[in-house]
């Protein structure tokens, strides 16, 4: 499932990061065959879900950011078993192994803030062996390819991606992918 979803990633490295449910339909006619979910509640949860499948989109929920949703296991067993996406995005350690353990695509991510933040970030990759990193901001071109010389897991480049240039410079340092909520970007042939 892991290869899947990395070819999946890898065959339009542009993904769609949805910050409001209204955007799906933007996502829905773009040329990006992944979504990060950064919006949610319980309630229209599985619903939503149903409708991205629907469309034939790979989707990632980020745990921490839904509404309504228990950050414990049986919240981690609740989305594998009811609401099925393809995996789940956190930064929540416990949350993270669980969801491996559970045979969930999961991927972590990390805010790379300081020489700190990377070396608590390199650790935690390490204990974990999530699906792929998001690293957070995405236009930290340097930090991503000191991290790719680190790690084998694949590197997502999110946050503050708001230009083709943003793009193409996250790619060449390393990223297999970039994440980005600019609707523009969603559509680059």
């Amino acid at each position: 499932m892991d290869n899947y979803i990395i070819e999946k990633i890898r065959s339009f490295p542009i993904i769609a990061a949805v910050r409001s449910i209204d955007d799906l339909s933007d996502v829905y006619s773009s040329n990006s065959e992944v979504i990060f979910l950064l919006t949610s509640n319980i309630l229209i949860l599985k619903d939503t879900i149903d409708d991205i499948k629907q469309h034939n989109k790979t989707v990632f929920i980020h745990f921490d950011l839904v509404e309504g949703l228990g950050k414990d296991y049986k919240a981690v067993e609740y989305l594998k078993e009811v609401v099925k996406p393809d995996g789940i995005i956190s930064t929540r350690n416990n949350i993270l192994t669980y969801a491996k353990d559970l045979g969930m695509p999961c991927i972590e991510r990390i805010f790379l803030l300081d020489t700190q933040a990377l070396k608590t970030g390199l650790n935690s990759i390490k204990q974990i062996e999530p699906t792929a990193i998001e690293v957070m901001p995405g236009v930290a071109h340097n930090v991503t390819r000191e991290l790719a010389t680190e790690v084998y897991h694949p590197i997502i480049a999110g946050g503050l991606v708001k230009t083709k240039e943003d793009v193409i410079n996250a790619l060449s340092s390393g990223a297999v992918a970039v994440s980005t909520s600019e609707k523009s970007l969603w559509f680059i042939d």
